[in-house]
């Protein structure tokens, strides 16, 4: 920026050098002045300080004859450096002082502000009930603060209950800012106050932020009705800033001229001493947010719909009309829809839409249509639904029109019987054409009534000289269609040797409410065509509605083949509604009344039919006799594509329902849809593998002649020494990576023989590079395959010598038998071996030979396959021709069996063990390899942390002694998740105590592993707030209280936080006659707090031994005591107490429930409780994320030396959990009535 300054300003007073020196440099110091103090854009200066005191130093003075043209320069300087022509510099030598600005408003008296009002407001009423606001300056605060009462009254309550506004600012050229919010404010809903824009001003270095008003004098303009704001190239300011807001806001629509990109605020400043002046925007606005981007200041507000200035008025009022009618065009059209649309189930979703449809920013009939089409046609995906705008000249014509009448009787028929036969040649045209093949054009259809009287003659002159023809064409190009009552008869004519009638299509009609089925009809006057030889219909783009409809089935039946264009897509079964009728014109909807579904049960949504094969119209009947002749040769096509699969496909138990099918389709004429080889051939490859799943089987056209082979071509000839060590180089890529980790990737499968040959350069080359590795990954990502002969060479290199391993099996069709591959016994160079791990890397590009050695080796469980499914390939794919046509027929000869499991995998493809995308492949596998290498640490720490903290010691050292002796379990491991599930259920297996776990926590969790993190107490009000939700209290029957929680919490965190437990808790069961405490749902949680919970359930005395706790970790045991004083008042031991128990009990709440129990505190009611541990500790495994739970502790007290640990808790009373409560109930009630019935009796519970 301020490189930019010094070349201005060095321009300025450079260039302006002249002999006389009438100006200063000052001038220059003085006009920057002005600019730092007052352009609301300072951070556009940055730099100029520096850039004028350079550009002074230059010695050059400024120094012009006439000021005039000095203000000229400096203005465009000044504007084309900061690029803001609002910015002038102007020179005024008879003025003296700053050009006075107009008396302030406030000063002025009432009637001096009425008549200011009166010149600068005027409002009407418009014709269709249209407010109507002119606003040539906008008054700010305190002349709204003085007037306001009086504006209400005599021109806001004028226009306020008009239907629309049209606010006026054509003419505004500013005003006060003050006065914005009072604007938008009226015109805005109100029931929120809402932050329009904020208003930084340079001068003050301040901002200003406006919002609405939360209230208004008078009544605000009602949301529901639509405001227009009318601009012109001269509104600016605050016009402008009030124009962008509401056009912002959604809530007006802006019609006219781009406004001037003005300032909010300009002021001429005058500069130092002279007689210049500059001209600077000293305020400008940031938006609502405060961005401090330019809105629409120096670019202007662009209008919604832009027209010149002195016809906006007329334009708007022309939007609020037709925006007035929206209402009704919806309701016409909701009701239409609910009359006509034949397709009803959607009528629902399409009323649902309309009612929901934003149409705030339509301003235009073409707006109007192309939302409601959008609309239509995604709420019920029907073209035919369709929203159209008229001309004032056009009427609906075509079959929409004809369609909103029934039709009407049929024409009258001449009685003459020679004028018949006139009118029937007159209407058909019939010739036979060269190969005995028969030509019927007719341009119309006729009502089934006509053809009735008309069928004596259109058999004798139309039919019967096309019977004996071999194939038929018939001519729609030229057919608008007609009424479709006759389109049953004329298909009837075409069925199949089928011996009832046939399904043909069904119709609904929304009119009738009548769903009718139409089949073909068995008795014709005449005989019948049958689609046994070949039907043609041409078509073009003038074939419409019954037309269309008859080419549709005929496509649609399998019975014709259809060649031109598409068709027109004009159906008669539709309805036009007027919407809406406007002096420009008017819109209609069309709407279906008539669902048309064909006989696969699909329904027609109208469009144009599409021909099998597309031509120009008046290319359509040459095509046709070129398909005609294409389809002679279906049958010894699709036959011959049937036997190659019969002679060469490798999986020969479905070539039976393989070739039915193809003939089951040839039969019903379902290949005449083909009308080229391309065309077939396409059709063919789907039906094949639609049967089969076999992918692999392809049928293609190849128009050059292939060198059809069975097997891939004969190996190359084995290269010289020289070629052959750079090929090696180029083919083969190794490396050894960090911890001795051997790579070999190749891209190509070579045939057995040839690597024979090359052996001993390989083995030298690469083998001896990789064979002394500790593990080895194999990449086969870029390996599409190609000879699998190699392949038992490959795999034995990865097996010991002896004994041999059965590798896989192929079966081969040209020989009917199987083929076990085996290792080999001896190889060239050294043996991988066996116990080295092996990784073979895989992409979706990874093809036969290649998925083979992977699948093998995956399928032997000697190595782990990491990356991409691949598609399955083929060991031996043939290719053969179809006949002598350029059709050739793909397919596997082999196929590749499994040698663990005898069935076929080629097909499916390998699947990896560890899927990833193929660029992670290769850091998949060192991840893996460095998993593994820890796996002997990871077992030795696993088992020292449960020799040193196992609760149980003399186990805890069985179970660490025999962990590492099942190191050979791991070798296959992939992952720590993996590992930790062996790691865990070997523990379990050893130890026999599921509470002994190895777990995996991925890094993102960790702040939430018990034992590791310490836990966060919260604070006494955090603490208030939990208990509300984590404790059940309640008064039952009786006076018995009840008090459910669900896990046990730390005793110091209780003891924190137990005044808060006992006003919120113990407060509302303490002073019960007997207590239910319901441990159904504890899942345990700290031991500490068991003393203080039990503390309350003893009376106040000597303390009670509750139990005693071994602790592994330090080897010591510890005693739980009831505490001498507790919270507040004790339960005390005389009252009854129940303890409800079920399987889900678990830890801290059986050892409670245990204690209670043993001591003869409480009868225990329930389940027998899950037969946890004392709660366990969680340790980390050296640098995984590999965690142990291990049960560190465990119960002595009991004198006889049993505990609940890994058995549970077995209750006084055992009843299912959900009846433990029920149960309780009915104890307590019948124990206090013994006590009732003899006082001194001391309770049983």
């Amino acid at each position: 920026m301020m490189r930019e300054w010094v070349l201005l300003l060095s321009t300025l007073l450079c260039g302006l050098a002249g002999p006389t020196h009438l100006f200063q440099p000052s001038l220059v110091l003085d006009m920057a002045k002005v600019l730092l103090d007052n352009y609301c854009f300072p951070e556009n200066l940055v730099g100029m300080q520096e850039a004028i005191q350079q550009a002074i130093r230059s010695d050059e003075i400024l120094s012009i004859s006439d000021p005039q043209t000095l203000a000229s320069v400096l203005t465009a300087g000044v504007q084309n450096s900061l690029n803001d022509p609002r910015l002038v510099i102007s020179y005024e030598p008879s003025t003296t002082e700053p050009p006075p600005q107009a008396p302030a408003l406030s000063s002025l008296s009432e009637e001096e502000l009425l008549a200011w009002l009166q010149r600068g407001l005027r409002h009407e009423v418009l014709e269709g009930n249209v407010g109507y606001l002119r606003v040539d300056s906008v008054p700010g605060q305190e002349v709204l603060s003085m007037m306001g009462e009086f504006l209400v009254a005599h021109v806001w309550g004028k226009l306020m209950n008009t239907d629309a506004l049209v606010l006026d600012l054509r003419h505004c050229m500013g005003g006060q800012v003050s006065g914005i919010p009072y604007i938008i404010s009226y015109l805005h809903s109100g029931d929120t106050v809402l932050h329009v824009d904020t208003i930084y001003n340079r001068p003050s270095n301040t901002t200003t932020e406006i919002w609405t008003l939360p209230q208004v004098l008078g009544e605000r303009y009602a949301a529901n009705k639509d405001v227009v704001v009318l601009t012109s190239s001269h509104t600016r300011g605050v016009a402008e800033d009030i124009a962008h807001i509401l056009k912002q806001m959604r809530r007006a629509i802006v019609v006219g001229e781009r406004t001037v990109g003005g300032a909010l605020d300009l002021q001429k400043l005058r500069i130092g001493e002279t007689d210049f002046f500059f001209t600077v925007p000293v305020s400008r606005s940031l938006g609502p947010l405060g961005g401090g981007s330019q809105t629409w200041e120096g670019s202007g507000v662009l209008p919604c719909v832009g027209t010149p200035a002195e016809q906006a008025l007329e334009k708007a009022l022309a939007i609020l009309t037709l925006r007035s009618a929206l209402p009704g065009v919806v309701h016409c059209l909701q009701q239409a829809l609910k009359d006509y649309y034949t397709l009803v189930d959607r009528v629902p979703t399409l009323l649902q839409h309309l009612a929901s449809m934003d149409f705030s920013t339509v301003v235009s009939e073409e707006d109007l249509v192309t939302k409601l089409n959008a609309g239509l046609q995604a709420a019920s995906e029907d073209p035919r639904l369709l929203v159209r705008a008229i001309g004032p000249r056009e009427t609906p014509s075509g079959p929409d029109a004809a369609a909103k009448d029934p039709p009407g009787a049929a024409p009258e028929l001449p009685e003459d019987e020679a004028i018949r036969q006139a009118l029937v040649n007159s209407v058909f045209q019939v010739s036979v054409l060269p190969g005995n093949v028969g030509y019927l054009r007719f341009d119309s259809f006729a009502d089934a009534s006509v053809l009735g009287v008309l069928a004596p003659y259109v058999l004798r002159q139309v039919w019967e000289p096309l019977q004996d023809t071999e194939h038929l064409i018939m001519d729609l190009r030229h057919n608008p269609g007609g009424p479709s009552s006759a389109v049953p008869l004329l298909l009837s004519y075409f069925q199949g040797p089928e011996a009832g009638p046939v399904h043909l299509f069904t119709t609904y009609d929304r009119h009738t409410n009548i769903t009718q089925e139409h089949f073909s009809h068995m008795e014709l006057p005449g005989p019948r065509y049958s689609t046994q030889r070949g039907v043609y219909l041409l078509t073009s783009h003038r074939t419409a509605t019954a037309a269309e409809e008859f080419a549709f089935l005929m496509q649609s039946l399998g019975w014709a083949t259809l060649v031109g264009e598409i068709t027109a897509g004009n159906l008669l079964h539709t309805r036009t509604v007027p919407l809406l009728d406007t002096p420009e014109g008017s819109l209609t909807l069309t709407v279906p009344v008539l669902t048309f579904i064909d006989n696969h049960g699909e329904a027609w949504l109208g469009g144009g039919v599409v021909p099998d094969a597309i031509v120009l119209a008046e290319e359509a009947l040459d095509k046709a006799q070129e398909v005609l002749e294409f389809h002679q040769s279906l049958g010894a096509l699709v036959e011959g594509t049937g036997h190659l699969l019969e002679a060469h496909y490798g999986q020969p138990e479905v070539v039976g329902q393989t070739t039915a099918l193809l003939q089951a389709k040839l039969a019903k004429g379902a290949y005449r849809t083909a009308v080229d080889l391309e065309s077939l051939a396409s059709q063919l490859t789907a039906d094949l593998q639609e049967v089969s799943g076999d992918h692999r089987l392809l049928v293609f056209h190849s128009p050059d002649e292939l060198v059809v082979e069975e097997a891939p071509p004969p190996p190359p000839p084995v290269p010289s020494p020289e070629e052959l060590t750079y090929l090696i180089e180029a083919l083969f890529k190794t490396d050894v990576l960090p911890s001795q980790l051997g790579y070999l990737r190749f891209d190509a499968m070579a045939e057995l023989e040839t690597v024979k040959a090359v052996g001993p350069q390989l083995v030298r080359l690469v083998w001896q590079q990789l064979v002394d590795t500790a593990a080895l990954v194999v990449d086969l990502r870029y390996n599409p395959g190609s000879y699998s002969t190699a392949i038992p060479l490959l795999c034995s290199y990865f097996f010991e010598a002896e004994p041999r391993q059965h590798l896989y099996s192929v079966f081969d069709r040209a020989t009917s038998k199987v083929m076990e591959v085996w290792t080999l016994p001896q190889v060239a160079g050294q043996r991988y071996g066996s116990h080295k791990d092996l990784y073979i890397l895989m992409s979706h590009t990874s093809g036969s030979a290649a998925e083979a050695f992977a699948h093998t080796m995956q399928d032997l469980q000697r190595a782990t396959v990491i990356g991409e499914p691949t598609a399955g390939g083929a060991l031996s794919v043939g290719i053969y021709q179809v006949g002598s046509s350029s059709l050739y027929a793909s397919m596997p000869t082999q196929m590749a069996l499994s040698a663990t499991t005898g069935k076929a995998w080629d097909l499916a493809g390998v699947e990896p063990d560890i899927t990833v995308p193929m660029s992670e492949a290769l850091s998949t596998a060192q991840d893996i390899v460095a998993l593994r290498a820890k796996v002997p640490t990871v077992l030795q720490t696993a088992g020292k942390l449960v020799a040193d903290n196992y609760a149980s010691p003399e186990l805890g050292a069985k179970v660490a002694a025999k962990l590492s002796g099942l190191q050979s379990r791991y070798s296959r491991v992939t992952s720590e998740v993996a590992l930790a599930e062996i790691l865990g259920a070997d523990l379990q297996m050893l130890s026999g105590d599921p509470h002994l776990k190895a777990t995996h926590i991925p890094e993102n969790a960790k702040d939430r592993i018990p034992g590791i993190v310490p836990m966060q107490i919260p604070s006494p009000e955090v603490f208030e707030e939990l208990i509300k939700f984590s404790f059940h209290t309640n008064v039952l029957e009786d006076n018995v209280g009840y008090l459910r929680f669900d896990m046990f919490g730390d005793g110091e965190l209780l003891t924190q936080v137990s005044t808060l437990l006992v006003e919120h808790i113990w407060k509302k069961v303490m002073h019960t006659d007997a207590m239910i405490l319901d441990m159904r749902f504890n899942i345990g949680g700290p031991t500490s707090s068991i003393p203080i919970l039990c503390s309350y359930f003893f009376d106040e005395g000597p303390p009670v031994l509750l139990d005693k706790i071994y602790s592994r970790p330090d080897d010591s045991v510890s005693e739980l005591w009831t505490h001498a004083q507790v919270v507040g008042e004790r339960y005390g031991s005389k009252k009854s107490m129940v303890i409800l128990t079920s399987s889900v009990t678990a830890g801290t709440a059986e050892e409670f429930t245990y204690i209670m129990k043993r001591l003869g505190r409480a009868l225990v009611i329930g389940e027998v409780t899950s037969g946890g541990c004392q709660p366990p500790q969680t340790y980390h495994v050296d640098d995984t994320n590999l965690y142990l739970t291990i049960p560190t502790a465990r119960s002595v007290g009991a004198s006889d030396g049993s505990s609940w640990e890994g058995v549970g808790v077995t209750p006084h009373v055992v009843v299912p959990a959900e009846e433990a409560l029920a149960k309780a109930k009915e104890m307590l009630q019948q124990n206090q009535l013994r006590v009732k019935r003899s006082p001194g009796l001391q309770s049983h519970l």
